[in-house]
C-alpha cells in the first residue's frame, strides 16, 4: 500500500512542451486517509536530477531512505494525477519533513 511521501517509479508518457515526462521518480502527495482506500488515482509530483533556481521546486538530497540515486527537485509546479497502473515500483520515501516542504509549496501554486 502507497503513503503520503513514497517515491515511486512511474511512466508519465510522452511530454508535451516543458511538462515532465518519460519514465521517471516522483512524490505521492495524496493524503493517508485517501490511499487508505487503495485509488485507482493519486497525486503525484515528479522528480528531475536538473536543478533549478525556483520557488517552484524542492530540493532532495539522496539517503538511505529515499533511495535517490542523486540530488533531485521535486517539480511542484507538475503536480498531476496518475493511475496508479503507471507505477512500477515504490523505491523510498521522502519523510515528513521534505513532504511537508512539498506540500506548502503545492499550497502556494494552488493559492490553498
Amino acid at each position: 500500500m502507497l503513503t503520503p511521501g513514497d517515491v515511486v517509479e512511474l511512466d508519465l508518457g510522452m511530454p508535451a512542451g516543458s511538462e515532465a515526462g518519460l519514465r521517471r521518480p516522483a512524490v505521492v502527495v495524496t493524503a493517508a486517509r485517501v490511499l487508505k482506500g487503495g485509488p485507482n488515482v493519486i497525486q503525484v509530483v515528479p522528480l528531475t536530477r536538473t536543478i533549478r533556481t525556483s520557488s517552484t521546486e524542492v530540493i532532495i538530497e539522496p539517503d538511505e531512505v529515499n533511495r535517490l540515486m542523486a540530488r533531485s527537485s521535486a517539480q511542484c509546479q507538475h503536480v498531476r494525477s496518475v493511475a496508479t497502473t503507471r507505477i512500477h515500483e515504490c523505491t523510498g520515501n521522502v519523510g515528513p519533513v521534505i513532504l511537508s516542504e512539498v506540500r506548502e509549496t503545492l499550497a502556494l501554486l494552488l493559492d490553498l
